[in-house]
């Protein structure tokens, strides 16, 4: 069967149950619904193309993809089960990761400690999580050393596929803040870098050209400092779309993406409808974060259950979920979302999506979309490296 004709049937053995449909500017004429595949076989399928878009025309948030929920891309087969974990493929890396992964912003965060956190990794690692996230700037660099100093004993960085991010925008920001990521990793190598909040419309821009900061992660991999190379964001859909398409330009393809999946996210700005189905096509690997907008979610008074928040970012065809883990307690909890998750018809998954509509549809609760609390190279513009050269010989004085 051709690859186009169905999505297809695994991330991870993972059976897909919609189609590559919903993206902005698809086609106006709405594919019917389409069936949950049973385990490993191919799905029911809307051809590509054939995507439904809103039925008034434009969305509030300025998209023109339709926002039901019905229409969400789903798996269809949990994953491959491994003891306490769900494991799924990464794209079309051949790698197999945890469902979960555990974040790194939140390991660096008070009270945690360099002593605490290492015990959380290492409980973490030896209960069959793998896939471990951190960034270049978390915790002013704490989490990334803390993190390495609990790799470096007792064997733990042969368990564990590590990714971490960089800011830098020029080849040689991008150099200096990877290189001093593998020194406080304590590594000779990173599984995955990824090109941190690309936020506005000018960063693919600036990674691209020449002496751009790809520029240096494709020597990094050629030399063997990293393995595969992706990109997150958590700010607007459509500026996931156009890194992609600036991609395609120059004739790349990333290993896997970023960004915000949530109950909340279904109804504005919304990723889990613009981007995913994008990727899925691609076979690029999608991480999901933000599963509860860092906490915000939960206080919103929304009445879904962080529970709930894990199970709706696992019935989308993420190869990882990754959640901030800062104690045992949140370690259980992710560990008894993957016990208990089972694949959601289109209907269970409209069902938990409308609980949250009516505080979802603005936004404000997403503060990562709606606010700059979480840009942290707005704050630090100058983690992105200068200007391009030809910015700098004809540009005229700023400030």
């Amino acid at each position: 069967m051709e690859r186009r004709s169905f999505l297809m049937s695994g991330i991870a053995g993972a059976g897909i149950a919609t189609a590559v449909a919903t993206r902005a500017g698809a086609a106006s004429t709405p594919p019917a619904r389409a069936a949950a595949a049973p385990a490993g076989g191919a799905a029911a399928a809307i051809p590509a193309g054939a995507a439904a878009a809103a039925p008034h025309g434009v969305n509030s948030d300025g998209t023109s993809v339709s926002l039901d929920p019905r229409d969400l891309p789903r798996v269809s087969d949990a994953g491959e089960r491994r003891g306490d974990m769900l494991f799924r493929m990464l794209g079309s890396t051949g790698e197999r990761v945890s469902l979960i992964g555990m974040g790194g912003a939140h390991l660096s965060r008070k009270p945690m400690t360099e002593e605490s956190a290492g015990k959380l990794i290492h409980a973490a690692l030896d209960r069959g999580i793998n896939f471990l996230d951190n960034s270049w700037d978390y915790g002013h660099g704490n989490s990334e050393k803390w993190m390495g100093t609990a790799l470096a004993q007792g064997g733990y960085r042969r368990k564990a596929f590590l990714m971490t991010k960089i800011d830098g925008r020029t080849k040689e920001a991008a150099n200096s803040q990877l290189n001093e990521s593998l020194t406080r990793l304590k590594t000779d190598h990173i599984d995955l870098v990824q090109f941190h909040e690309i936020l506005r419309f000018d960063d693919p821009d600036r990674i691209f050209t020449e002496g751009g900061a790809l520029e240096a992660l494709v020597a990094a991999r050629q030399a063997g400092k990293i393995r595969y190379i992706g990109f997150t964001g958590h700010k607007d859909p459509r500026v996931h779309l156009y890194m992609l398409e600036v991609a395609k330009r120059n004739n790349f393809v990333f290993d896997s993406v970023q960004m915000p999946l949530n109950v909340m996210d279904a109804h504005f700005r919304s990723f889990s409808h613009l981007v995913v189905p994008e990727l899925v096509e691609k076979k690029i690997g999608i991480l999901g974060m933000k599963t509860m907008g860092d906490g915000v979610i939960l206080k919103s008074g929304a009445p879904v259950t962080a529970i709930e928040c894990l199970h709706y970012a696992m019935n989308l065809p993420t190869s990882v979920v990754i959640t901030g883990i800062d104690s045992d307690k949140i370690l259980d909890q992710a560990f008894e979302a993957v016990r208990t998750f089972k694949p959601m018809s289109a209907d269970d998954v409209a069902a938990l999506v409308d609980k949250t509509k009516t505080y979802a549809a603005t936004g404000k609760y997403e503060f990562f979309k709606t606010s700059s609390h979480f840009d942290t190279t707005a704050k630090h513009a100058d983690w992105l490296g200068e200007d391009s050269t030809l910015v700098q010989q004809l540009g005229p004085p700023t400030g």
